[in-house]
């Protein structure tokens, strides 16, 4: 199986992936998290194809994962994210998943990291709204702490999503 996991920073993701069999192309906009990112993969043993990529200047391949995984990537404004998600659909295979964890709006009260920006938080309307298209297989807001080094500690508003790409439309 192959896998997309877009905005991946230093690569945890990605090499995580990789762990579990799925040939993985990651990508993110800085190069020394890409420099990290192939180096975090090198020391786990496992092999990841990591790319220097603007997601929203970037050509996005077509049909072509089995899943694209997006992890923590609310640096977008709504337009920019618009474009991203309809791209992300596009990446996917058919039957081939999204998988997507974010923030929720509480997050700016708790004070614990992510972005300050409510309109780029996501809400269980927003993302099925966003992925109407898709059959959404798990959509769930829930708080739990999350200790992801200074800048992510403690307790966390997040929202979780999988949707499959339906194999052919309705």
């Amino acid at each position: 199986m192959t896998a997309l996991a877009i905005a991946d920073g230093e690569g945890r993701n990605g090499a995580w992936l990789a762990e579990q069999g799925l040939k993985v192309m990651t990508t993110d906009i800085a190069p020394r998290a890409v420099q990290k990112a192939r180096a975090l993969a090198a020391r786990r043993g496992v092999s990841i194809d990591a790319h220097v990529v603007d997601l929203d200047a970037w050509v996005w391949p077509e049909q072509a994962f089995d899943a694209v995984v997006a992890i923590f990537i609310q640096f977008a404004p709504p337009a920019a994210r618009d474009r991203i998600f309809a791209r992300m659909k596009a990446a996917v295979k058919p039957d081939g998943v999204i998988l997507l964890q974010g923030y929720r709006p509480e997050q700016i009260a708790y004070g614990t990291g992510g972005p300050s920006e409510a309109e780029n938080l996501y809400t269980e309307a927003l993302l099925r709204d966003a992925f109407n298209d898709f059959d959404i297989l798990h959509l769930e807001s829930h708080d739990s702490d999350l200790s992801e080094g200074a800048g992510h500690r403690g307790a966390s508003a997040l929202i979780d999503m999988v949707a499959r790409r339906r194999s052919t439309p309705t």
